[in-house]
């Protein structure tokens, strides 16, 4: 099923997409879609209702992010083979652990905000695993009986931030408005094979992302099992599992984003993103 949040930012209720493309309102069934309200046997449940009973919601009402009240926003870095080599990196011994905070976290289609002084903020298309049941020291074996779902996710990232002043990567990963979600979490029995998904990413109409997640390094049971060595993954909790090549940075020479222009992505069954990129107006 493809569950999703609608509604004014910070008033979002829980929906679904119905077989015939039509959002419907769950809030009288969920009250909302996150971490207490995200194990597959509840979730399953939904899936017996009658759609055409619940309320229909306008097509052109906002999408929030896919899920609500994120406790965690756990990221994953040089996790593709492709972009590592086009960054001049070498394919990590371990995964790299990095967090957004959970500020960052924003609709699908919410505008993109670049930082006051920014010259380099960047674009990265990912596949977002949604954790539905908590674990420590989880097995690889059993690591996916803990996935809710999957999400679209753009790990929006400030270069200079991130990479030349000094300390880790998260001051350039967690900005305002750089972890839009969505617009749907899509449950696992919808996709076959997360490790066999085309993903994109288009700004102004230029594709720059064109890739899949076949060349994941670490995958989504290996990163669950991980991470869950060095704390407890608890449900509602989001990874960002990494990039294919093609962000701004690996262009020859680097390109990056500029207020006006448009940001287009997505990944095969998860849906797609739109973003408009506006300077920082905040005084």
């Amino acid at each position: 099923m493809k569950f999703l949040r609608f509604g004014p930012s910070g008033h979002e209720k829980p929906g679904l997409m119905d077989p015939d493309g039509v959002i419907r309102d769950l809030s009288a069934h969920l009250p909302d879609l996150d971490g207490p309200h995200l194990d597959r046997e509840r979730l399953a449940t939904l899936a017996d209702l009658e759609f055409s009973r619940l309320p229909e919601v306008p097509a052109d009402t906002r999408l929030g992010p896919c899920v609500g009240r994120v406790g965690k926003f756990i990221c994953i870095g040089l996790n593709y083979s492709d972009h590592a080599a086009e960054t001049g990196a070498q394919v990590p011994p371990e995964p790299v652990v990095f967090n957004k905070w959970t500020s960052a976290i924003c609709g699908p289609n919410d505008d993109v905000i670049i930082p006051r002084g920014s010259q380099k903020t960047d674009w990265e298309v990912e596949l977002g695993v949604v954790i539905g049941k908590g674990g420590r020291y989880i097995e690889e074996a059993d690591a996916m009986d803990h996935v809710a779902g999957y999400c679209v996710v753009n790990d929006v990232s400030e270069r200079e931030y991130q990479l030349e002043r000094s300390g880790t990567w998260d001051k350039g990963k967690g900005c305002d408005t750089f972890g839009p979600l969505g617009p749907w979490l899509v449950t696992p029995d919808e996709i076959a094979d997360p490790h066999q998904l085309a993903m994109w990413l288009e700004v102004d109409g230029h594709r720059y992302q064109d890739g899949s997640t076949e060349t994941m390094v670490y995958q989504v049971p290996v990163l669950i099992s991980y991470l869950s060595r060095f704390m407890s993954l608890q449900p509602g909790d989001v990874i960002s599992t990494g990039t294919p090549p093609g962000v701004g940075m690996g262009q020859k020479p680097p390109v990056y984003l500029r207020p006006g222009q448009r940001m287009r992505l997505g990944i095969e069954g998860l849906g797609e993103q739109h973003q408009q990129v506006i300077a920082d107006e905040t005084r």
